[in-house]
């Protein structure tokens, strides 16, 4: 496929698929991103450093392969209580039986008893704590705490894994923001040319300043997501999005089980909105289409699911154990294609761009030139608007506004093309840095043209920020392509 039939068959909702067992491999992984996927999530709770290395290593030829450039997004462990390694990787725990959760590293019997990574959970529980593993599949009841040793009898029983988390809903776990783990997973994240990084379990934006910390330090400008799975995340979500430079991850696995999953929805809804009013980008994450594991079909309640995230403005949606280690991974991304074109097909377009940022009253120079762009390409019938940009902010402030028309983010760095990636709308082209703004606008236009983005005769709008204004985005022309 040229780069003009990329372009003119574009999605504008962001799929990111997570690379798993079932996945790894290089034609595998081209099959996904022809099939539709934006960026790959390596998750960093499972697997060692050679082998994300290597899974980093064979996502680029398969992008090369596919002819598209893929983002990587590295996501952190966090500081969560996980399950210790299980004899044979697995264990299946029945109903009404009764296990022990090992926290003080002695030996265990692996039939009845499971070891745990936190020595602290014997001090946070009592009797009669729920304890849930397997995101909240799994629910244990305490009975007794002796030692180092938590007996419960299994309320809720099913199959585990190794390193699978565990939740103590309502209980403060003193555990660091970035622990030793992360901060490791960091560097390599650095070393190995990461696009993005999500951090786990943040509570608060000063959970994000240590992971900021260690990437400036190392020279990298790999920007932030924050995942949001906790009730004070979702409480302290606008001072979380003011410091997230890539944006937010509602992550409901864990959300569900911190809080009533009955608020779920809501909470969702919340934190998608505020995104918007934030100009930060958002991913929607977990179960999206989990029936799709096992099942080469979805369940309508899944479709209804993805769309319903994409009618309230999220930026990208994202897939698991759906292709981490189902049975159907490329067939769920192209299932999750198709329900985002149909959906984009009704989007609110004309009321977002005037509603879903906000009023007027308090915008700064770079929002308000980046909706008055996105106005104009209805009242003066624009048909794209290019962007050149060197960090990607002013594309990502333009997509904040939602423009039915293309949007074609323009840059001489190829990390920046990869992180938009992630923003709703937003396609990318390289090119050379620029000399002069009249070379800026002209090979603008040049490349609206050669990307199928635009045709000879077309008006479109170039908007960008001329940094020695240090007004952020500050420019808006109108030109006819040649």
């Amino acid at each position: 496929m040229t780069q003009a039939e990329q372009h003119a068959n574009f999605r504008r909702t962001k799929i990111v698929t997570t690379i798993g067992p079932a996945t790894r491999e290089v034609e595998t992984m081209a099959e996904l991103i022809k099939a539709g996927a934006d960026v790959f999530r390596l998750n960093f709770s499972h697997g060692s450093e050679e082998d994300h290395a290597e899974n980093i290593r064979r996502a680029r030829e398969a992008s090369k392969i596919a002819g598209r450039e893929i983002g990587l997004l590295g996501d952190l462990p966090g500081p969560k209580i996980r399950i210790g390694k299980l004899e044979g990787n697995m264990l299946k725990l029945a109903q009404g039986s009764e296990v022990t959760l090992v926290c003080d590293g002695s030996t265990v019997d692996g039939a009845v008893e499971i070891p745990m990574d936190w020595t602290g959970i014997a001090a946070a529980v009592k009797p009669g704590s729920d304890v849930y593993l397997a995101d909240g599949r799994i629910r244990l009841s305490v009975t007794g705490v002796e030692g180092g040793r938590v007996t419960c009898r299994v309320a809720a029983g099913g199959p585990i894994a190794s390193h699978q988390g565990l939740n103590l809903p309502r209980t403060d776990v003193p555990l660091p923001a970035a622990g030793a783990e992360d901060l490791a997973w960091v560097d390599f994240a650095v070393r190995n040319k990461v696009d993005l990084l999500a951090v786990s379990f943040v509570r608060n934006a000063a959970d994000l300043a240590p992971v900021e910390e260690r990437i400036r330090n190392a020279g990298s400008t790999i920007p932030l997501i924050a995942k949001i799975e906790k009730p004070e995340a979702a409480e302290n979500a606008d001072e979380i999005l003011e410091a997230a430079t890539a944006g937010i991850m509602v992550a409901r696995g864990d959300l569900g089980i911190e809080i009533p999953i009955v608020e779920v929805p809501v909470v969702q809804k919340s934190l998608l909105a505020k995104a918007g009013l934030h100009s930060k980008p958002a991913i929607t994450a977990t179960q999206m289409m989990a029936s799709m594991v096992t099942s080469p079909r979805p369940t309508r309640a899944e479709v209804t699911d993805v769309a319903n995230a994409i009618f309230d403005g999220t930026d990208a949606i994202m897939l698991s154990e759906e292709t981490a280690v189902g049975e159907y991974p490329v067939e769920t991304v192209k299932v999750m294609d198709g329900i985002a074109r149909a959906t984009e097909a009704q989007l609110p377009y004309e009321h977002w761009v005037h509603e879903r940022v906000g009023s007027d009253e308090g915008m700064d120079v770079a929002n308000s030139v980046a909706r008055a762009a996105v106005g104009a390409t209805r009242s003066l019938g624009l048909k794209a608007l290019i962007v050149p940009t060197n960090s990607g902010r002013t594309a990502r402030l333009v997509s904040a506004h939602r423009p039915e028309v293309p949007v074609l983010a323009v840059t001489s760095h190829i990390e920046t093309a990869r992180r938009m990636n992630m923003v709703f709308g937003v396609r990318t082209a390289l090119a050379q840095e620029w000399t002069s703004l009249r070379a800026l606008i002209d090979d603008c236009a040049r490349l609206a043209k050669e990307t199928g983005t635009a045709q000879s005769g077309d008006l479109i709008g170039i908007t960008a920020g001329l940094p020695e204004q240090e007004l952020g985005t500050n420019l808006f022309e109108v030109h006819r392509v040649p």
